[in-house]
């Protein structure tokens, strides 16, 4: 059993416990301050501008204004709410006298959190809340378990991607108005027959216009054909005479008839998508399949530039590993199965319905045993309820709630500063190393030894924390 709480008050200075370092709380602030500019601006720069080269066309003068805007905007941000944070502990002891187990990290870190959003632009705040209360989420049922308060439950991550996912696919099949931009990843992971915006945007076009437009434009086709045919003819005769581009040419020519064949066969009356339901489901699982393992090899080979550069014998260990095959299975077989199950579910019932998006979703994250990614489950999960409320407001059913997200931000940053300051055993340990980069260390050469008289053991768990994630409490600082 985890050691309890024994002690809600601890007697220590400001240098006992925040900045062993320095003997000035300002200085030592200041210090921790001027870090976190440093690492905020490098942190945000990349990101803006990665963000802007991905949109694949040449950024204008106000595109790069806004960008510079952005990366500052966002710098100030979180480089606020590491300067406060350490500000806040210090003003607070001041205050009260002594530290207690809410303010060595808990109210200063919620207090600092509020700073630093309300700095950020009001559309990244949903976003950053969602991202905090994932790792939040995580980390607090990691402290229940630690407490044996709740047991693990296997595949755990399994369910609740699976239940998240019908509702969101559930929407996604039935709502027309989709602000969201989970829906956006949604039509590239099922496809856009199964939106109902674009089932509800399909051209009708009647049999009588049908009819008189293919009389007129039958004769154009017609003449284009005869002089395309002709021109392909006689690129034909210069490739046939090649032996290579000859066994090419027939490769191509039966993998046309093989794709031809697969489009011919059979579709149900009710399904949505223009070819058959074989093509349909093979095409969209081959594509995810594609775009999963394009996303995951560029992911390795970006964060392994700096040893490819040393060693470029490195690069076929990397790029051939099986584990680089589980993403892109999962991807591919949840879009498949969905497929394949949307269109049994046609079939079976003789109609199309938003409703059948829910058994399908729950087949289809039988797929995520493959890859049962923590993060990707609780993404969906909190989405999920964000798009719930969000439809229950829309309904009038409940309450809008405008400063939510900021609360929410708030608390859940509470909740991770705390793990890290007095039960970093229970924190993500890459939530950890952003934490060290951003404070320069500082956040483990606090020192937990005073914090040991809460009786949670923090300073044994604090070198188990450094040894895993390879990280040290050893720093020097000039202020």
């Amino acid at each position: 059993m985890p050691a309890k709480l024994s002690k809600f008050n601890v007697t220590a200075s400001c240098k006992d416990y925040v900045h062993p370092w320095q003997d000035s709380c300002i200085s030592a602030t200041a210090g921790l301050g001027l870090h976190a500019l440093q690492e905020s601006f490098r942190i945000y720069s990349t990101v803006y501008f990665i963000t802007l080269l991905l949109r694949g066309k040449i950024p204008s003068r106000n595109d790069i204004k806004i960008t510079l805007k952005s990366i500052l905007q966002s710098t100030a941000f979180l480089s606020c709410s590491a300067f406060t944070f350490s500000m806040f502990i210090c003003s607070l002891r001041r205050i009260l006298g002594d530290f207690n187990v809410l303010t060595v990290s808990f109210v200063p870190s919620f207090l600092s959190s509020f700073a630093a959003i309300i700095l950020e632009r009001p559309s990244r705040r949903p976003l950053l809340s969602l991202y905090v209360s994932n790792i939040a989420t995580e980390t607090l049922f990691r402290m229940a378990v630690w407490r044996g308060y709740v047991s693990p439950i296997p595949y755990g991550q399994i369910y609740i991607f699976a239940m998240s996912m019908s509702v969101l696919l559930y929407y996604y099949r039935s709502k027309e108005i989709k602000h969201d931009s989970i829906f956006r990843i949604l039509r590239i992971l099922v496809g856009q027959y199964e939106d109902e915006k674009y089932l509800n945007e399909r051209p009708k076009i009647s049999e009588s216009s049908s009819r008189s437009s293919s009389s007129s434009d039958s004769r154009q086709i017609e003449v284009k054909k005869s002089t395309c045919d002709e021109k392909k003819m006689k690129k034909i005769s210069r490739v046939k005479n090649n032996a290579f581009f000859n066994l090419l040419w027939k490769a191509l020519n039966v993998y046309k008839c093989l794709i031809e064949k697969i489009k011919s066969q059979s579709k149900h009356m009710s399904c949505p998508h223009s070819n058959s339901c074989v093509h349909y489901i093979l095409t969209g699982s081959l594509k995810l399949f594609t775009y999963g393992l394009g996303a995951q090899l560029a992911l390795k080979l970006v964060f392994k530039i700096g040893q490819l550069m040393q060693r470029p014998k490195l690069l076929r260990n990397i790029v051939f590993k099986r584990e680089n095959l589980k993403l892109p299975i999962f991807l591919g077989g949840f879009s498949g199965i969905f497929r394949l199950t949307s269109c049994l579910l046609r079939r079976s019932f003789g109609y199309d319905s938003s409703s059948h998006a829910i058994p399908a979703a729950l087949i289809a994250s039988l797929s995520f045993f493959i890859y049962p990614d923590i993060t990707a489950s609780l993404y969906v999960m909190w989405k999920a309820l964000q798009i719930l409320w969000n439809d229950g407001v829309e309904k009038g059913k409940v309450p809008e709630v405008k400063w939510f997200p900021i609360f929410l931000y708030c608390f859940s940053t509470a909740v991770l500063f705390h793990a890290a300051i007095v039960e970093p055993q229970n924190l993500r340990a890459s939530y950890w190393k952003f934490l060290i980069n951003i404070s320069g260390g500082r956040i483990a050469a606090m020192s937990r030894l005073p914090l040991d008289e809460f009786g949670l053991e923090t300073s044994q768990f604090l070198q188990q924390v450094l040894k895993k994630t390879n990280t040290t409490d050893k720093y020097n600082y000039s202020f």
